[in-house]
């Protein structure tokens, strides 16, 4: 069964790309056939992570050219079973999709043929990021455990839930009013909630409260904290689950606590996957865990709830041995 992955950051700089390289890798490496597609419009730097010339078309020239398909994009890597479609930082505008080429784009990236299928999108909250994000419900969040990149995580989580809520119902109707009232009012601290506005909901019809129930559950993320370093940072990441409980009426399932690796950055100098430079680092086996997880216990749509961030201690706990 072919799985999309998207993975997203509400800030940059949390090493995103980095994680979707090597994520790649270790999903290879354990047999699976992998494209990673550069979706940071206007900013990729992908193959850069994975060592491949950014010499070839990419998702830049297939925004400029209706006659260029998507599958003539993908190039290999030189890892077994993985590939990538790059992106194009160069090209003017490809951060402006319209809606029917952003539609076209995730149909053919749904008919891609591999075993998953990662999208490395751009970091920050904009509708094309979002709507990519909400493309699959295997969407996976990236953070550190720092106040401003939850702060900014909650931020993207926010934007998914009520994303999710108004292309739930059609245009020019009232729910979706009602849900764009709330997506552009601050609920922080006010006395407004998600599940104020199903109840709104509600007075128009029950039907709709149903359709923005099924959209909340689809906005569920999957959250890796990257760049741990002590065991104190579980608290820390644990604000997202507090906060997003709290003003949104939802939860988040931790997969994954990466801790700080301080060669890293050599690896990107070497333009090769600390993966393959260096299997038995502490984030390599992290992220191989994060990998059996993804293969193991794909996403459902609705997530058991955590009491005290059980599941983040789990994940942090293997991490820092």
């Amino acid at each position: 069964m072919k799985t999309v992955i998207p993975v997203a950051s509400g800030k940059g700089g949390v090493g995103k790309s980095i994680f979707v390289a090597n994520l790649g890798v270790c999903l290879a490496q354990a047999g699976k056939t992998v494209i990673v597609v550069d979706l940071d419009l206007g900013g990729s730097n992908l193959h850069t992570c994975l060592g491949v010339r950014n010499s070839n078309a990419g998702i830049g020239q297939y925004i400029y050219d209706k006659n260029i398909r998507l599958e003539q994009l993908v190039l290999e890597t030189g890892q077994r079973k993985l590939f990538i479609v790059p992106g194009d930082s160069l090209l003017p505008g490809t951060a402006n999709l319209s809606y029917f080429r952003k539609l076209k784009l995730m149909k053919e990236l749904s008919a891609l043929v591999a075993d998953y299928i990662i999208l490395d999108l751009g970091a920050g909250s904009s509708f094309n990021t979002i709507d990519f994000f909400l493309a699959s419900q295997n969407g996976i969040l990236i953070c550190t455990p720092e106040t401003t990149s939850v702060l900014n995580a909650y931020s993207f989580l926010k934007g998914v839930v009520f994303r999710s809520m108004y292309r739930s119902f059609p245009p020019d109707c009232p729910e979706r009013e009602l849900v764009h009232s709330y997506l552009t009012a601050r609920i922080e601290g006010a006395d407004r909630s998600v599940e104020q506005l199903i109840g709104q909901l509600a007075s128009i019809s029950e039907a709709s409260a149903q359709q923005a129930r099924k959209a909340l559950e689809a906005a569920q993320v999957r959250v890796v904290l990257n760049m741990g370093r002590h065991s104190r940072d579980i608290a820390i990441g644990g604000k997202l689950r507090e906060i997003a409980g709290k003003n949104l009426n939802t939860d988040v399932a931790y997969i994954g606590f990466l801790p700080y690796e301080e060669h890293m950055s050599s690896s990107i100098i070497r333009r090769s996957p600390l993966a393959l430079l260096d299997p038995q680092a502490a984030y390599v086996k992290a992220l191989r865990s994060v990998a059996d997880r993804i293969i193991s216990e794909p996403a459902s749509g609705s997530f058991p709830y955590y009491q005290d961030d059980d599941d983040l201690r789990a994940v942090a706990s293997a991490a820092l041995q």
